[in-house]
Formats: C-alpha cells, structure tokens, sequence
C-alpha cells in the first residue's frame, strides 16, 4: 500500500519472516570455527573474486541473508552494481567479467549444484587454467564454506537487511 501527501510519499513493506533461531548463540564453538574456515579459505584470493563467488553460490543456493551481506561487502570492495546485478545471467553476461572470474563463476555453480554427483572434468579444467594449484584449492575452500554458511542461513531462516559491510571481518 502506497499513501501519499503534497510532502511524503509512504510504501508499506510485506512482513518479514522471523529467523527460527539464531544458531551461532546455541552453537558458538561451530560458528567460531566457521569464522575461522573463512577467513583461511579465502586467504590469497582478490576480495572481488571472493565476493562473486559468495554471490553466486547464495544465489543458488537462494540465501537472503548471505545475498545481503555478499552485495554490502562486494561494493565495499569495490565491484560495480553492474557486475552484481549480472551475475545470474553470467552466461549472457560474459563480456562484464575476466576469463578467470568466468571459470570461477562456473567451478561455484558445479560445486555448488553437484547435479550429477560431481564436478565435471571440463569445468575443472577451465579453473586450473586461470589458477595456479594452490589459488584453486583456496578458492574450491572459498565455494564449499560459502555453502556451508548458506545451509545455516537457509535453515536457521537468517533475516537480511540488517547487516553492515564488514560487520563480521
């Protein structure tokens, strides 16, 4: 519902889900060592990288709270609004990214997705192209920790909207 006078103009929000719980209070020692996973997994990587990769696994993985953190600390770290609001179309998309951020994007869907039980030699190979051995095995550690954090949003029901660039490091 919109109201409007000669000054203001009102719109009204559907309501927002309640999370089921906050999990990380009733499981700090997991939630610490999560922390922990993260911060090493992403360790040598471009923060952009990382960001793109955090976006679009949340997006598949259909993580409210990670899509609203992921795009807060994306534009922190100065990716454009234009790359973030492409992502989910990056196949008809390609021209807005690097070669390298292209296979990337792709190893997170494979890894994410998993739909055939694997991920598939070709999709592999495209990343070891672009990433030395040791890159590769940060940023497959990147994609899995994004997941696991997506799977505790997704259940848990994490409220987004709240959250501040940098709030957690």
């Amino acid at each position: 519902m919109t109201t409007s006078d000669d000054t203001t103009t009102t719109t009204e929000y559907a309501t927002g889900q309640p999370a089921r719980m906050r999990w990380a209070q009733h499981a700090p020692e997991v939630y610490k060592a999560m922390v922990r996973l993260d911060t090493a997994a992403k360790q040598g990587l471009d923060p952009k990288l990382v960001e793109l990769v955090r976006l679009r696994a949340s997006q598949i993985n259909h993580c409210a709270f990670c899509l609203d953190m992921h795009t807060k600390d994306a534009l922190a770290a100065g990716e454009r609004v234009q790359r973030i609001v492409q992502l989910p179309a990056w196949e008809e998309s390609r021209h807005f990214y690097t070669e390298k951020e292209l296979a990337a994007i792709e190893l997170t869907e494979a890894v994410t997705v998993l739909t055939d039980g694997f991920v598939p030699d070709d999709v592999y190979e495209r990343a070891s192209k672009h990433f030395e051995e040791a890159e590769l095995a940060q940023l497959i550690a990147t994609i899995t920790v994004i997941n696991a954090w997506n799977r505790f949003g997704v259940a848990t029901r994490a409220v987004p909207g709240h959250y501040q660039a940098g709030d957690f490091g």
